[in-house]
């Protein structure tokens, strides 16, 4: 842990204070053209910000509601920084929702201006129409004059900063009330309609101070964006913990990028999601594999697993390599991360640590860190965090609760959602878990989606997809109780596979989906043998049609059940 954090109270106070102490360092590096990059210090960021948000006012917009859309950019970034560090109320909104529902959240939460990128211009000018909501300004990101009533970004930032030398002060001497919501998100809702999420300034500073002070990151990093950032997890973890401690920060192009990018900007920091990291394991095994190494690999990951994370990232050089070789810390958040990924990653020398947390919490709730980690676990409980298991049950499983000074204020406008899960400060995250003698939290599974046998067994469908997914042709799948008889407590446990064909072809030489079918069924059988009878798979469909998930990937289960039973 590091001996001193810096306080702040709210994130103008953070962007402040940062600004003083490494005003000259790196904020952005952006590619501007092949090989060719733009780099705005983190004094440049400041003043953009302060711009922004003096040209907003002038507007009219203080104490209003706006909103952001659009792909990850510093543009972006400024945007929201500009609206919660004096203007009014942030809506970040998430850019992979379809129009209609885009519509309807512009409507929830009343927003006056949105930002937007040119990918959701037509779509947005389509909602400003729209009588039954209160959308007065369009705000680009993408255009340089203000034209047919549509602001442009840019040419905003020079009319505050005119502003601001004129004297105006409205922004810059903004009062920010730690306390009260200035942040509304709305939850990617798996199982109902979206909430609307209220954090405050608080909420965020003391997560932003929480896990500043148990990661080693600092004004030297260099940290790559890749999680969409209307999600609270990269934009505290990402955006606002970089700005927090002075580094560098730059955007990844997509998915197929990741690696160049982690070359090219030489990233020492980067958080992604399970799959990510599962997908470079699949990679580098099946690569070295097909290099005739994999064999050798192995014997010398275990012949070495007690040395040093340096000594290891010496003897694993070429693998370091493929990631630019700079990598001081990986983060996987928002789903369970398959224990032998990481266990592999450390093997070979690299920091990857599981980090837990949700929207209502700001979202960390508990990370591991380099001296604080048990593989399959999510690390401790922040600093300010308690943690408790509540009923929990004879193995000591039971419904996780939290409480601390990121626990949201709580959904706004519904009373009786927040009183279900915020009690005397006490949120329900709606996880089961574990923690071990020396606090080390462990997520079972959702509470809603435990199946529950008729011997009172507990099935958990993320633990059995995990198996499942990791047969060869497998993309996805999806575990599922279903009744026998008319006993409604008589289930057996199912199982959906979405396969993919050129990978079964290739792998096991079938290719009708009878073959397919079979050699699938064959492979669930295998992982019978290894579980609990009761756990046993006892059907299984196959598809090709992805599962339905949230814009987050995370699995809609009352919706793929539906689907099912159609």
């Amino acid at each position: 842990m590091k001996e001193k954090v810096l306080e702040i109270t709210d994130l103008k106070d953070m962007l402040n204070k940062t600004g003083k102490l490494y005003g000259d360092r790196p904020g952005y590096k952006i590619k501007i053209g092949e090989g060719k990059y733009k780099t705005y210090t983190h004094s440049e960021i400041r003043d953009m910000i302060n711009y922004l948000g003096t040209a907003l006012i002038s507007l009219g917009l203080k104490d209003k509601r706006i909103a952001v859309i659009g792909e990850n950019r510093y543009e972006w970034e400024l945007a929201y920084l500009s609206v919660v560090c004096g203007t009014g109320t942030v809506v970040p909104l998430d850019k992979s929702l379809p129009a209609n529902e885009l519509e309807e959240l512009v409507e929830r939460s009343e927003v006056e201006a949105i930002f937007y990128s040119k990918k959701y211009q037509e779509t947005i000018e389509k909602i400003k129409y729209s009588e039954k909501n209160k959308l007065k300004h369009l705000i680009s990101m993408d255009t340089d004059i203000h034209k047919e009533g549509i602001y442009s970004q840019k040419e905003l930032i020079e009319r505050g900063e005119k502003l601001v030398k004129e004297g105006d002060r409205e922004f810059l001497d903004a009062k920010i009330n730690p306390e009260e919501m200035q942040i509304m998100l709305f939850t990617s809702g798996t199982t109902s309609k979206s909430k609307v999420v209220a954090l405050s300034h608080r909420n965020l500073a003391s997560n932003l101070m929480d896990f500043s002070s148990v990661l080693n990151i600092d004004s030297s990093d260099r940290m790559l964006s890749f999680l969409p950032l209307h999600h609270v997890f990269e934009c505290t973890v990402g955006m606002l913990f970089s700005l927090y401690v002075g580094a560098e920060r730059s955007f990844c192009e997509g998915i197929r990028h990741i690696t160049e990018n982690l070359n090219e900007y030489k990233i020492t920091f980067a958080s992604f999601v399970p799959a990510i990291y599962e997908s470079m394991y699949k990679t580098i095994m099946k690569n070295l594999e097909k290099a005739g190494k994999l064999e050798a690999v192995k014997k010398l990951m275990e012949e070495n697993k007690d040395k040093t994370m340096a000594e290891k990232k010496e003897i694993f050089k070429d693998i370091h390599n493929i990631f630019g070789g700079h990598i001081k810390l990986f983060v996987s958040g928002a789903a369970a991360l398959e224990k032998d990924v990481e266990q592999a990653f450390r093997d070979w020398g690299i920091n990857l640590c599981q980090g837990y947390g949700l929207t209502e919490t700001s979202p960390v709730i508990g990370v591991e860190t380099n001296e604080n980690f048990r593989v399959g676990s999510i690390g401790k409980p922040l600093p300010h965090i308690e943690a408790r298991i509540d009923d929990p049950n004879e193995e000591g499983m039971g419904e996780l609760t939290v409480k601390g000074p990121n626990i949201m204020l709580g959904y706004y406008g519904d009373k009786k959602a927040t009183d279900e899960v915020l009690k005397d400060g006490w949120f329900s995250t709606g996880d089961l878990a574990k923690i071990d003698k020396d606090g080390y939290i462990f997520i079972c599974g959702r509470k809603k989606s435990v199946i529950v046998l008729k011997n009172g067994k507990n099935i958990f469908p993320e633990e059995m997809e995990n198996l499942v997914n990791k047969i060869e042709g497998v993309k996805e799948s999806f575990i599922f109780g279903k009744q026998q008889s008319d006993d409604k407590e008589d289930i057996k446990i199912n199982v959906k596979i979405i396969f993919d064909r050129d990978v079964m072809k290739e792998a096991y030489k079938v290719e009708t989906d009878e073959e397919i079918r079979k050699v699938l069924a064959d492979k669930i059988k295998d992982i019978n043998k290894v579980m609990p009878k009761y756990k046993a798979i006892r059907g299984i469909l196959i598809s090709e049609e992805p599962l339905i998930k949230t814009t987050t990937n995370k699995i809609k289960r009352q919706a793929n059940l539906e689907l099912i039973q159609d």
